[in-house]
């Protein structure tokens, strides 16, 4: 089934924010997903059943209604799998939100949020070895979109 790869406002604002290291601008390094890498799509999953699972969902499919903010004004957690949109982002933006939270990557230090921010809980490499192995759960269609949107970064 060919998917189409659509890009919100927010969408292309995380892509633009997340070439950036927060706090500075400087260019930030490139995150390069491990999705072949079984050891490390291993390790990912270890990492993530123990660190995500509790609100992403042990099957990697989130909260539900998680496009409507709750009581607190919040998002539930989205999934993870190709039912979410968690493939719509670059892997730069996907690492800063896991290690910077959404309020720095959106500039903006009011915003709420329930994801916890990773820094100082999760090294840079057990990040993306999180994100390698939500990576290599997608399907081949979409892993083949997320490669083609890195590419073109």
């Amino acid at each position: 089934m060919k998917r189409a790869l659509v890009l919100g406002a927010a969408g292309v604002g995380f892509a633009a924010i997340g070439y950036f290291v927060i706090g500075s601008n400087q260019p930030a390094q490139a995150v390069t997903l491990q999705a072949e890498n079984p050891m490390v799509v291993l390790q990912g999953s270890q990492i993530y059943q123990h660190n995500c699972a509790s609100c992403h969902g042990t099957n990697l499919e989130g909260q539900p209604n998680w496009r409507q903010r709750d009581a607190e004004g919040r998002l539930p957690a989205p999934p993870h799998n190709e039912d979410g949109h968690t493939w719509h982002h670059d892997s730069l933006t996907l690492f800063g939100l896991t290690k910077y939270g959404i309020a720095a990557l959106i500039n903006d230090p009011s915003y709420q949020s329930n994801m916890p921010v990773y820094e100082g809980i999760l090294t840079d490499k057990e990040i993306i070895a999180v994100l390698s192995y939500i990576k290599s759960t997608w399907p081949e269609d979409i892993k083949a979109m997320h490669d083609e949107m890195e590419r073109q970064r």
